[in-house]
């Protein structure tokens, strides 16, 4: 009887949300397949965890619809996300900005191949162009709202990710896509050189990283300050790199200002 309520005990402390609590979910935006978010953000969420003292776990989805779904319903403790879905999950459920890449702003780009034809926007008119989703902030958002300001009319085709725009339009099989200059960068050389960027955004405050409301303040801290320091550790720094990221700042939820004043409404209505 003492075995069986010994067994008893320790399956309610397992289940119990104060274990749990020892483990974190690290959501990333799906900009790029799976595979190579995970091959990019596990060793990121490996050192976090020998930082912070708590396991952090790397986790994204398949598209980027189902990520806002998650992000939504609060299911990452940790979430990388686009300036606009920060702005609309910081209302609901409450994710705090904690980080930002340093010094930097996020642009748009469109890309066509690397022998177009094509050297300015208005030659898209009546096309249909690739883009990862209609909430991607600056690969979809932005520049489908320049081309709508200059009476440029496309047919836009979402592809579920930047990657995916990228080796499209490389393939030849749209004559344009957006994407941002991060994930170009990072993109595939065999596939980025076949490609050139037609057109770039405005500059606009980063992605952020954000944590849900129930994280208390001091673990809070301790995930900022783990990701602010990783600038000043070698090993950090060969982390950042391969995310091409020099340096991370503290982030506050005033810095997404610019983006709000743009009124953007796509999603509201997840709200």
């Amino acid at each position: 009887m003492r075995t069986h309520l010994s067994a008893l005990l320790l399956c309610a402390l397992l289940a119990s949300p104060y274990v749990a609590a020892d483990t974190l979910t690290f959501g990333i935006v799906p900009q790029q397949s799976a595979k190579k978010l995970a091959r990019l953000w596990t060793p990121i969420s490996n050192y976090l965890s020998e930082k912070v003292g708590v396991k952090i776990l790397f986790s994204t989805a398949n598209d980027i619809p189902t990520f806002e779904k998650r992000v939504l319903a609060g299911e990452y403790d940790i979430a990388y996300m686009n300036p606009y879905h920060y702005t609309l999950f910081h209302q609901t459920p409450g994710y705090e900005a904690i980080a930002k890449q340093q010094d930097r702003k996020i642009k748009g780009i469109i890309v066509v191949a690397k022998d177009s034809p094509i050297t300015s926007l208005d030659q898209l008119q009546g096309e249909t162009l690739a883009f990862p989703s209609p909430a991607a902030f600056a690969a979809s958002v932005l520049p489908q709202a320049k081309m709508a300001k200059d009476g440029i009319d496309v047919t836009p085709k979402y592809v579920s990710s930047h990657d995916s725009v990228y080796l499209t339009v490389s393939k030849g099989l749209f004559p344009a896509g957006g994407g941002v200059i991060r994930t170009f960068n990072n993109t595939a050389p065999d596939v980025r050189d076949n490609l050139r960027v037609l057109w770039s955004t405005p500059g606009y405050t980063p992605h952020a990283i954000a944590v849900h409301p129930r994280i208390d303040m001091a673990l809070r801290h301790k995930i900022q300050q783990a990701l602010i320091n990783m600038s000043n550790d070698p090993e950090g720094q060969a982390l950042l790199k391969t995310i091409h990221f020099k340096a991370l700042e503290v982030a506050e939820d005033h810095d997404w200002d610019d983006v709000r004043a743009l009124n953007i409404k796509l999603l509201e209505h997840l709200l």
